[in-house]
């Protein structure tokens, strides 16, 4: 089993500056090259400070706004503009930084692409949804509206 701390949230694991074991595979195959985590040390202290910090500064300011901003992106449709073929596929799929763009360009608010979590890959037009996580226990779903580029 391998201790390290992660640096990125982690579906199923944690989220940056938890401490977690791993079994050693997972660890040196997957989590240490994708950038997800890095070895735990003595040192590691103040590198877990570090990156809860940035995540605190990440994070909405107070419970109340983040429940704002949740009422707000559940209301409103977010609409997507993308390249797609004849049939509706798109060429590639819908990727968290455009979702955050839209979000922003809709005029709702801004939000941080590392925190939205796509359920399924979005690979065609129509509606589809996705995942935002605002706070520990505030979670917002956003509906999305893909369509076709003129």
């Amino acid at each position: 089993m391998s201790k390290l701390i992660l640096t990125q949230e982690v579906t199923g694991l944690g989220a940056p500056g938890d401490v977690v074991e791993v079994k050693n595979g997972y660890a040196r195959n997957y989590l240490i090259p994708q950038g997800f985590a890095v070895s735990w040390s003595r040192g590691g202290e103040k590198q877990v400070e570090q990156i809860k910090a940035a995540r605190a500064a990440r994070e909405h300011a107070t419970i109340e706004e983040a429940q704002d901003l949740k009422l707000r992106l559940e209301a409103n449709p977010v609409k997507l503009t993308v390249k797609a073929g004849a049939e509706g596929r798109l060429f590639g799929s819908v990727k968290t930084s455009d979702i955050a763009s839209a979000v922003e360009a809709a005029g709702v608010g801004s939000v941080d692409k590392r925190l939205i979590e796509i359920v399924s890959p979005i690979k065609s037009v129509g509606s589809h949804e996705a995942i935002l996580k605002l706070r520990d226990g505030i979670v917002a779903t956003i509906t999305l509206q893909v369509v076709a580029a003129k």
